[in-house]
């Protein structure tokens, strides 16, 4: 992945976890890498009782990469890659992990203009 992608992904993820803590979501983790599985979970927050594993998707507005929407990015194999990284993460949290009544899955995609702005946001809450 280049610098730039990285850039992008993690603008985007800190405005995700901006506009989700100004809605009254506490951040339990970002960036969280579960041992023995491949791969990271963008953010891990709670709303209320539930706990909430969040994909952030990020494209440039400009971009004609990858699919026409970022949320089609999470296709089937990365949404069980996401449910493996949250049933790990919860086993090594055991106790630490926060009391909750549900757990759900979102999709945040975003395109972003060449400054960082963000052009299109659509916030998909259970996902999968």
């Amino acid at each position: 992945m280049t610098a730039a992608r990285q850039r992008l992904g993690r603008r985007a993820e800190d405005l995700v976890a901006a506009a989700l803590a100004r809605d009254g979501a506490q951040i339990v983790a970002a960036n969280a890498r579960p041992a023995g599985v491949r791969g990271e979970i963008d953010l891990i927050v709670l709303e209320g009782t539930t706990l909430v594993f969040v994909e952030v998707k990020a494209r440039r507005a400009v971009s004609a990469r990858g699919p026409e929407s970022p949320l089609l990015a999470v296709d089937r194999r990365k949404q069980m890659r996401l449910r493996r990284l949250a049933a790990t993460w919860l086993r090594e949290a055991g106790e630490r992990a926060p009391r909750r009544r549900g757990i759900r899955f979102d999709v945040v995609g975003l395109r972003l203009d060449g400054a960082g702005r963000v052009v299109d946001w659509d916030h998909v809450r259970g996902a999968f």
